[in-house]
């Protein structure tokens, strides 16, 4: 009869097989490394913002990866260099960089700051239009907010050539753009920027506008250039339509405007408050007392309650108007020139009160 020993004997296992073991041990403990430090460089934060929960990133036409890069450096909003860079290279960002304006949130990844540069995915731009007089303001105001800077604006302004695709020219420019808010891509270039405000322009001209247009007897620019002087007429909305309509029923008999806004327009200086004679004798196509009809393009950019004051002109039958001589704002309306020349007094003798002289 066979006896089992009362202790079994020890497995051995082979050094090689050891050595197999510890290789596998550390070749998973490499590749949990590996597959660690790749997801960290991918999905975690690497926008860093102090202080705030968003910055903007404005990415100039014609950048490269180097130039992104050193935005992004130069204004601290990444916190490893490192593994932007390795993941820019891994997408080919740097085939695919699109200027814009971009809002970068505190605690992006690189993996979705990357996507949302290499996709476009840029924030608005809002620009408001409204009280500009002149094509440098026009032009400060666009380059304010946009790429294109404030030169390269003023020029088109300026260029016929270019102007003559809108039917507009250097004169009538400005009644291309109906003062109000307007969302744009930071880096839309200059002749899709005319072209957006062309459409805006036809999109405000709407049937029920067309209709009271016909109605004037105006173009869109006529009518648009009226509005420009009514409002600098007067700072009460309510008085639009009845000062409109002093000049329809100046314009219907032939006589001429004897606007002052367009004598200060005419010698550049929109701060005189009393025109004297010496102004009236500036040879402008701008000075409605010299020249009769309307000037030849607008004098500011009126706002659409102008514009609309204009459309919907009163019918009455004044032929003038003068300020209050209580400097209220508001006007005395005349349908003679004696009549006129009254309210003209009462006025004048209260800026010399003041001493009022320029």
């Amino acid at each position: 009869m066979i006896k089992l020993s009362r202790h079994r004997r020890a497995i051995r296992i082979p050094i090689f097989v050891r050595v197999i073991i510890l290789v596998v041990f550390f070749a998973l403990l490499t590749t949990a490394f590996l597959l660690y430090n790749t997801f960290r460089k991918i999905y975690q934060p690497n926008v860093v913002l102090e202080g705030t929960k968003s910055a903007l990133l404005f990415i100039p036409s014609g950048s490269s990866l180097e130039d992104v890069m050193k935005l992004l450096y130069e204004n601290n909003l990444i916190h490893d260099r490192g593994s932007f860079e390795w993941l820019a290279e891994k997408k080919n960002y740097r085939n695919h960089i699109k200027p814009g304006r971009y809002r970068l949130e505190n605690g992006m990844s690189n993996n979705s700051l990357i996507n949302m540069l290499r996709s476009g995915r840029q924030e608005p731009v809002r620009l408001t239009f409204n009280n500009i007089r002149t094509h440098e303001e026009l032009a400060g105001a666009i380059s304010s907010r946009l790429e294109p800077d404030s030169v390269q604006i003023l020029k088109l302004l300026r260029d016929n050539s270019f102007l003559s695709q809108f039917d507009y020219d250097t004169r009538t420019v400005m009644a291309l753009f109906v003062p109000n808010t307007y969302e744009f891509f930071w880096n839309i270039p200059p002749q899709a920027f005319f072209e957006r405000m062309q459409n805006e322009n036809n999109r405000f001209w709407n049937r029920e506008r067309q209709v009271k247009l016909k109605n004037t007897g105006l173009t869109r620019t006529e009518a648009y250039t009226l509005a420009s002087i009514v409002e600098e007429e007067t700072v009460k909305a309510e008085e639009y339509p009845v000062i409109a309509g002093v000049y329809m029923n100046r314009i219907k008999r032939g006589m001429r405007l004897q606007a002052d806004p367009t004598i200060k327009f005419a010698i550049g200086n929109f701060s005189v408050n009393r025109i004297l004679k010496k102004h009236l004798e500036v040879d402008s196509p701008y000075n409605t007392y010299k020249y009769a009809g309307l000037p030849p393009g607008p004098i500011r950019m009126p706002s659409i309650a102008a514009i609309d004051g204009v459309l919907n002109f009163e019918k009455h039958q004044y032929l003038f108007f003068c300020a209050k001589e209580d400097f209220s704002g508001y006007h005395r309306f005349a349908k003679t020139l004696q009549e006129h020349n009254r309210n003209a007094r009462l006025y004048q003798e209260a800026l010399n009160r003041r001493g009022i002289m320029r």
